[in-house]
C-alpha cells in the first residue's frame, strides 16, 4: 500500500489511556526529534520519526501553551499503514471540577470565604473550647490591638446554630474547624487536589494510533512520521565581512591609488534558540527566512454555544372582562372583516412552511484503513511537508518570497541553549563609496560600501560587522571598521551599507528657487500662465587630501517634481532620494547642481484684480510684450472704473450727512416758538437741505450711469482680449 498522508488534528478523547488498548491491543512506542524548521515568521516545524509493526500508539508530549499550535498543524505521515486517531488528555478546565460542587475556586482563597460559601454545614471547633453547630455566617470586624498605640487588625466572628442556641467564636483563635460530614470533607480535599493538579500539568501527552496495513500486504516495520508546528523565538541573522584584497584601506579610510572595488569575505550566521522544551540530539537543522502567514486558534478550549432561553410556558388565572354593552354594527365591520379573511387566504399554509427541504445525496462513507490521500515513498520528489517547504523556497528564491539555509550535519542544542549556525561562506563583489545624506549629516558623507550579490541565493536581513584585513600571507591582521545595517539581500541586487562618517570630506549645500515662464495666454477675461518651478541644489564637496572619493549624493525626491539636472548617466533613485554619482580627487573641490523641476498653471481673473495688481502684473518681465500692453490697456480701463466708484462713494457719503443735518434741524424746529426768528431760520436752512438733497439724487444717477457705462466699456474689452 502506497504511504499515507494524515492530516490529523482530530478528535480529542476524553477516555482515560486505559480504554484505548486492550490487553492484547497495540504495541507502544515513543516518537523521537529528527527534524527542526524555523522560519522567520515566529514559528517552527518539529518533525518525530519512530519505526512500528501492526498497530501502535505512539506517545508524543508537548507543552500545555503549544498543544493549540499542535492540534491546527499535526500531521501524520505513515508509509503503508491506514488512518488512525489521535489523542489527549481533555483540557478539563477548573470550573469543571467545581461544577458539581457547593463552592468555587474562589472560595479557596481564604477560611473565611469558604467557610461563608457552605453556610448550613455543621463543624465543629477544637481546642479549649468545643462548639459544634451549622454555620450561619462570618462577619469582618476590626479589634484594637492591647499594648499598642492604636493598632488594629481584622478578626472574623463565626455565628453557629447549636443545641444550645446560637454560639459564636473567633476564627483566628480557633484551634482547629473540621466539617462534621465526612461527604463534605472529601469535595473538599478532591477541590484542593483539583486545584494542585491544574497547577503542575505543563505537558500534555498526545497518543497517535497507526493502524496495520488491511490490504493483504505482508506485516512488517514501517516509518511512522510526525510533525506540527509551534511557536518558536525569532531566529536572527547576523554577518561579518571582511576586505582581503591587497592594497586595500585600513580603518575605514582608503588610501592613495587603491583601488575602489574589489571582492569581500563574506560570513553569514544565524542566531536561533532552543525554547521548544525538550534537547535536540543530532536533529536535521534548517532555518527559513521570509514572511508567511502565521495563525493561532484556542483550539483546545471546549467552546459552548449560546442557546435562547424559552420562558416556560404557565397557565394563567382566567379572568373574564365586564360587559359594557353592545354596539351597532356599521359598514366599516364588514369590509374590514373581508380585508382580514383575504389576508388570511394569501398566507402559506402552514404544512408547505414546516415541509423540509430536500434531502442531501448521501455520501458513501470511506471503508476503514483507507488512506485520505496518496503520496509519493518518502526521498521521492513528493517528500514530507517540511521538504515540500523547502523546495518552495528554492522555487522561489529568485522572487524573494523566502529563502532556506541548510545545515548538513546533525546538530544537538539542550533545552533553552542558544547556536550560532553558519549561512553564508563566499566572496561578494565589494565597492567603497562615501553616502551623503543630509539628514544622517549634514556637513560629511559616511564610509559605506556597495555590497552585491552576485549568487543565487538572497541574503536575509541583519546587522554586519566590517574588517579590513591587511598584510601577506601568514601574517594578515584584522582591524574592525564599524557595523551596518543590512537589509534583505536579493540575488542580483546591490546595497550601500553605510559603516562609519567619512572626516576627510565635507560638503556645503546651497539651495536657490526660482521659475520659468514657458507660455502665457489672455482669453475671455483670464490670463493662464505656463510655468515651470524649478528647484535647484548646489553640492560643494571638498575631497579628502591624500585619496580619491566615489561619492554618492542622496538628493532628496519631492512628489509631483522630477529630476530636471544632472541629466542622462545611469541616475539611482530609492523611495525618498536620488542617487547622484560624483567623482572627487584627491585634493580637489567639485561642484554638483541637481534641480528639481514641477510644471504647473496659474489661472487669474483679471476682473478679480485690482488697479495695482494689475499694473504689478503689466510690468512683469517674463511676460510677452503684447500680454504687457493689454494689462497696461486693462488697467487703465479699470482706473477709469475706480474714479467713478470713488465718485459715487463721495455723493452717497454727503447724502448721508445731509439726512442726518435734516432730522437734526427737525428735532430742534419741535422746540423752537413758532415765528420766532430761530424758528425762521431753521425754516430756512431745512429748505436749503432739501435743494442739496434733490441736486446730489440727479448727481448720484448721472455718476450711476457714468461708473455702469465704464464697467460695459472694461467688460468689452476684456472680453475682447484674445493673445
Amino acid at each position: 500500500m502506497t504511504r499515507a498522508i494524515l492530516l490529523a488534528s482530530t478528535a480529542l478523547l476524553m477516555a482515560a489511556p486505559a480504554a484505548w488498548a486492550a490487553a492484547d491491543g497495540p504495541t507502544g512506542g515513543q516518537l523521537a526529534l529528527t527534524r527542526v524548521l524555523l522560519s522567520t515568521g515566529g514559528v517552527g516545524y518539529f518533525e518525530y520519526e519512530a519505526t512500528v509493526s501492526g498497530d501502535a500508539d505512539l506517545s508524543l508530549e508537548v507543552r500545555r501553551d503549544q498543544v493549540d499550535d499542535v492540534l491546527k498543524s499535526i500531521v501524520v505521515y505513515d508509509d503503508k499503514g491506514g488512518v488512525g486517531t489521535i489523542g489527549l488528555p481533555g483540557a478539563e478546565p477548573l470550573d469543571t471540577a467545581f461544577r458539581e460542587l457547593p463552592f468555587s475556586a474562589g472560595d479557596l482563597t481564604s477560611p473565611a470565604a469558604l467557610l461563608n460559601a457552605m453556610r448550613g454545614a455543621e463543624v465543629t471547633s477544637g481546642g479549649s473550647r468545643q462548639l459544634t453547630g451549622r454555620l450561619m455566617s462570618v462577619t469582618e470586624e476590626t479589634v484594637r490591638l492591647q499594648g499598642s498605640d492604636g493598632a488594629t487588625a481584622m478578626r472574623h466572628r463565626v455565628t453557629l446554630m447549636t443545641a444550645d442556641g446560637l454560639r459564636q467564636l473567633v476564627l483566628e483563635e480557633a484551634d482547629a474547624l473540621r466539617f462534621t460530614d465526612p461527604a463534605v470533607q472529601a469535595q473538599i480535599d478532591r477541590a484542593l487536589s483539583a486545584v494542585a493538579d491544574n497547577a503542575r500539568r505543563e505537558r500534555r501527552q498526545l497518543t497517535v494510533h497507526s493502524r496495520a496495513p488491511q490490504d493483504g500486504q505482508a506485516a512488517g516495520e514501517r516509518r511512522v512520521r510526525v510533525g506540527y508546528v509551534a511557536e518558536m523565538p525569532l531566529w536572527k541573522a547576523t554577518y561579518r565581512l571582511s576586505m582581503t584584497q591587497s592594497g586595500q584601506p585600513q580603518n575605514g579610510q582608503p588610501q592613495t591609488g587603491a583601488a575602489k572595488e574589489g571582492n569581500g569575505a563574506l560570513q553569514g550566521w544565524a542566531v536561533l534558540e532552543n525554547l521548544s522544551g525538550e534537547d535536540w540530539k543530532g536533529v536535521d537543522l534548517t532555518v527559513v527566512s521570509g514572511n508567511p502567514v502565521t495563525l493561532r486558534q484556542a483550539l483546545y478550549t471546549p467552546y459552548f454555544v449560546e442557546r435562547p432561553e424559552v420562558p416556560v410556558e404557565v397557565l394563567g388565572r382566567v379572568l373574564p372582562t365586564a360587559d359594557e354593552g353592545t354596539v351597532t354594527l356599521n359598514d366599516a365591520h364588514p369590509a374590514m372583516r373581508a380585508q382580514s379573511e383575504a389576508s388570511r387566504a394569501a398566507a402559506p399554509p402552514a404544512a408547505a412552511m414546516a415541509a423540509p427541504p430536500p434531502p442531501a445525496p448521501a455520501m458513501a462513507p470511506a471503508p476503514m484503513g483507507e488512506p485520505l490521500a496518496k503520496v509519493a515513498p518518502y526521498g521521492s520528489a513528493a517528500g514530507t511537508p517540511a521538504m515540500a517547504a523547502v523546495r518552495g523556497a528554492d522555487a522561489g528564491a529568485a522572487e524573494g518570497a523566502q529563502v532556506l539555509f541548510h545545515y548538513p550535519q546533525p546538530v544537538s542544542v539542550p533545552n533553552g541553549g542558544t547556536l550560532m549556525m553558519p549561512i553564508a561562506v563566499r566572496s561578494l563583489p565589494v565597492e567603497r563609496v562615501a553616502l551623503y545624506q543630509p539628514g544622517t549629516d549634514a556637513r560629511h558623507p559616511l564610509a559605506s560600501l556597495r555590497l552585491r550579490n552576485d549568487g543565487d541565493t538572497a541574503l536575509p536581513p541583519g546587522l554586519l560587522t566590517f574588517y579590513d584585513r591587511t598584510g601577506g600571507t601568514g601574517a594578515e591582521t584584522s582591524a574592525y571598521v564599524g557595523d551596518a545595517r543590512m537589509a534583505t539581500l536579493p540575488a542580483g541586487d546591490s546595497r550601500l551599507l553605510s559603516f562609519a562618517v567619512d572626516q576627510a570630506v565635507t560638503i556645503d549645500r546651497e539651495e536657490k528657487p526660482s521659475r520659468r515662464l514657458s507660455r502665457a495666454a489672455l482669453a475671455d477675461g483670464v490670463l493662464t500662465l505656463s510655468v515651470t518651478d524649478r528647484q535647484s541644489t548646489t553640492y560643494t564637496v571638498a575631497g579628502a587630501p591624500d585619496a580619491d572619493r566615489s561619492v554618492v549624493i542622496e538628493h532628496p525626491r519631492r512628489p509631483g517634481w522630477d529630476l530636471a539636472e544632472p541629466a542622462g548617466g545611469k541616475t539611482e533613485a530609492t523611495a525618498g532620494a536620488y542617487r547622484l554619482p560624483l567623482a572627487v580627487p584627491a585634493g580637489k573641490t567639485v561642484t554638483l547642481t541637481a534641480t528639481l523641476e514641477r510644471p504647473r498653471q496659474e489661472r487669474i481673473v483679471l476682473t478679480d484684480l485690482s488697479v495695482d495688481q494689475i499694473a504689478a502684473r503689466a510690468s512683469a518681465p517674463e511676460l510677452p510684450p503684447e500680454v504687457r500692453q493689454a494689462l497696461t490697456t486693462l488697467a487703465g480701463l479699470q482706473s477709469a472704473v475706480a474714479e467713478k466708484e470713488r465718485r459715487i462713494a463721495e455723493l452717497e457719503d454727503e447724502r448721508t450727512e445731509r439726512i442726518a443735518d435734516q432730522d437734526r434741524l427737525r428735532e430742534n424746529l419741535k422746540a423752537l416758538p413758532a415765528g420766532s426768528d430761530l424758528h425762521k431760520r431753521t425754516l430756512a436752512k431745512m429748505g436749503e437741505a432739501e435743494n442739496r438733497l434733490d441736486g446730489l439724487a440727479r448727481d448720484l444717477t448721472t455718476a450711476r450711469a457714468e461708473a455702469e457705462k465704464a464697467r460695459q466699456v472694461l467688460r468689452e474689452r476684456v472680453k475682447a482680449m484674445t493673445i
